[in-house]
């Protein structure tokens, strides 16, 4: 998860951002991967919510391809055809 959070998510917003309870150590960003390994490697960051941060940049990233694929008729034809194709093995 920490090379993901560095190599895809960092760049894109110029950080990495955790959002907890305060009770859990409240939010946080990180701008380093040594940083984050850092807070990782101590217990600081909690594996679930560098799971949960990942996944939501992730997402945040991926959105305007989904809504390239529900809105745009041409791309949504496309998507169509491929999830009918069968993979074999």
């Amino acid at each position: 998860c920490i090379a993901y959070a560095h190599q895809i998510v960092m760049p894109w917003f110029k950080g990495f951002s955790v959002e907890r309870p305060e009770q859990n150590g409240g939010n946080k960003t990180y701008t380093t991967r040594e940083e984050l390994e850092a807070d990782y490697l101590s217990g600081a960051l909690h594996p679930g919510d560098l799971k949960a941060a990942l996944v939501k940049g992730i997402n945040i990233i991926l959105q305007p391809v989904r809504d390239h694929f529900k809105n745009d008729p041409d791309a949504k034809k496309l998507l169509d055809t491929v999830k009918k194709y069968k993979v074999t093995r």
